[in-house]
């Protein structure tokens, strides 16, 4: 089975898969943190950073195929964007261990800086204290956010790659 779309390019569709996936996992975090409440620690603040510079490669490298702009341009945005993803893996395996006990986290996770107590909104915000680094917020099929996260951008990372090592 060959990955291929109407230009031709097997970058096209990865470089669309790339985007619609990296869009789908931050989105899902974004809408755990805003909709289901869920408030996220430093550790998966962090987690969010490559995806979002990573959605703007991604489109780049989706324009540059749909244009016919040379290759080489298409296939350097897909491997940036594969080298993000191993990031975003990165940062997620870091936050596993530090959730599984493995290894120790930040010190600074879950410090909150003290308010003056005067009831005003930025005085609540600095009251609010987030959650503690090593505790998982929750678990799925024995994985937490982190463990998806890991599981998420690993799969982005090999499409990625094997978009970036394709000639057409």
């Amino acid at each position: 089975m060959t990955l291929s779309s109407p230009t031709g390019r097997p970058q096209t569709f990865i470089a669309a898969f790339l985007a619609a996936g990296m869009t789908v996992t931050v989105g899902t975090a974004l809408a755990f943190e805003h909709i289901g409440g869920y408030i996220p620690c430093k550790l998966c603040l962090e987690q969010r950073v490559p995806y979002y510079i990573g959605i703007p490669v991604a489109l780049f490298a989706l324009a540059s195929s749909v244009l016919r702009l040379p290759q080489i341009l298409t296939r350097v945005l897909l491997l940036g964007g594969a080298l993000l993803m191993v990031w975003a893996a990165g940062l997620g395996i870091f936050h596993s261990g530090v959730e599984w006990g493995w290894w120790q986290g930040p010190t600074d996770c879950g410090v909150v800086a003290s308010g003056s107590g005067s009831g005003s909104l930025l005085d609540q915000l600095d009251a609010t204290i987030p959650p503690a680094c090593d505790e998982a917020a929750g678990r799925f099929l024995g994985l937490s956010f982190a463990g998806w996260n890991v599981v998420a951008s690993t799969i982005l990372a090999v499409f990625a790659f094997s978009g970036a090592l394709k000639r057409s």
